[in-house]
């Protein structure tokens, strides 16, 4: 029976993660490819990053392997394990479809289905490492090594325009092609319908209903740039505008730091790690994401898929999300002062912020899981068949 691998990375999982039993849990990233491959008569093996994966239970009938793919490209035992683990699927199987995922899942793909000369080989790129504005090293070493493996790979799947254009100009495998489709896809029909009292919830948080209430989700790294987004509350000087920050990282002290040396502690939130984040945004007005470097950034479509307007660094990923104007606002990442301003012409205009709600309300439609869905079973049944 003709066969069939997904891999991607994840961040190296805690022992008692990766001894865990319970039953695993796909993602947008993964679910569709396994459906697909599944529909079109695959034996579909499907890589884990948690200890005798094959003994977890889950409701698709896929073998699931230790794949080892983390997310260091430095690790070079975890590599290797990696490397050898996937080596030996592809000895003992008659694999003829590789699709990898992300950079580790994306070199350790690669490098197997070129030695083992696997029939077709697709790589998701989340977001390449060279995009603009990028240290040298990632515009140089990264991009070259982008390319050289480009040169193994069939099929190369991308979520944004930036990186569908730099793609275009690889030397793909004979009859290769690139592709842009809309993300990983968001499950719209779980945001139909949030019900949360309003008044209730911002009262657990100490908010008042007249407050204007910004929000943030992601980890607390120096990627997510927060600390412009701090500067930006204070410049705003509003006291009735809050600033909501779900997620944990090694960035939070620092951060906390930063809004007691300004004044405004007691406008920043830090809720750690949440599980009703759905619940948070519905009771926010805005979305504040001051990211440096984004794929196509989950968190700013599920604030989209609430309906709300956004104030986002113009970079990759949130442009092709955000409309100026129209949905939101777009600043320069480093530029504090113009996330401010975009604040103020959002808190003075009531109307205005819900006719970015609205326009983000229909803009995310495009991106729900079900055109994902779709848009990966064509190209499957293109180069797979």
């Amino acid at each position: 029976m003709k066969g069939y691998v997904f891999i991607s990375n994840s961040t190296k999982p805690t022992p008692e993660k990766a001894n865990s039993r319970e039953p695993l849990v796909s993602s947008n990233v993964s679910r569709p490819c396994l459906e697909a491959a599944l529909s079109m008569g695959y034996e579909v093996y499907w890589g884990i990053n948690r200890n005798k994966p094959e003994e977890l239970s889950y409701d698709l009938p896929v073998k699931k392997f230790d794949s080892h793919t983390y997310r260091s490209l430095t690790a070079i035992k975890d590599n290797r394990i990696a490397i050898h683990n996937l080596s030996e699927i592809l000895k003992n199987n008659d694999i003829q479809v590789i699709h990898c995922n992300t950079p580790v899942g994306g070199l350790v793909g690669r490098l197997c289905g070129r030695k083992y000369k696997t029939k077709c080989v697709i790589y998701t790129a989340h977001g390449f490492h060279f995009y603009k504005g990028a240290p040298l090293i990632n515009r140089t070493l990264f991009k070259w090594a982008e390319q050289i493996m480009a040169h193994w790979t069939d099929v190369i799947i991308t979520m944004n325009q930036e990186d569908y254009e730099s793609a275009k100009k690889f030397r793909l495998r004979k009859g290769g092609r690139v592709y842009k489709v809309h993300g990983v896809g968001i499950t719209l029909s779980e945001y139909d319908n949030i019900v949360v009292d309003r008044h209730k919830k911002r009262k657990e948080l100490g908010l008042k209903d007249t407050d204007i209430v910004c929000i943030s989700a992601g980890d607390i790294v120096a990627r997510k740039n927060y600390g412009v987004a701090i500067e930006a509350i204070a410049k705003a000087n509003n006291p009735n505008l809050h600033y909501l920050i779900c997620g944990v990282g090694t960035e939070k002290d620092k951060l906390e730091a930063q809004a007691k040396a300004l004044g405004i502690e007691k406008q920043i939130h830090f809720l750690c790690f949440r599980k009703d984040v759905k619940e948070l945004l519905k009771i926010s007005d805005i979305f504040l994401f001051t990211s440096l470097q984004e794929g196509l950034p989950r968190s700013l479509m599920e604030a989209m898929a609430v309906g709300l307007p956004a104030v986002v660094s113009k970079i990759r990923g949130n442009v092709d999300l955000i409309e100026e104007g129209k949905g939101g606002c777009l600043c320069n990442p480093y530029d504090a002062s113009a996330f401010a301003g975009a604040l103020q012409i959002l808190l003075s205009d009531d109307q205005l912020r819900k006719s970015m709600s609205e326009h983000n309300l229909k803009v995310i439609k495009d991106y729900d899981i079900s055109v994902v869905r779709d848009e990966i079973s064509l190209i499957y049944r293109n180069h797979m068949d």
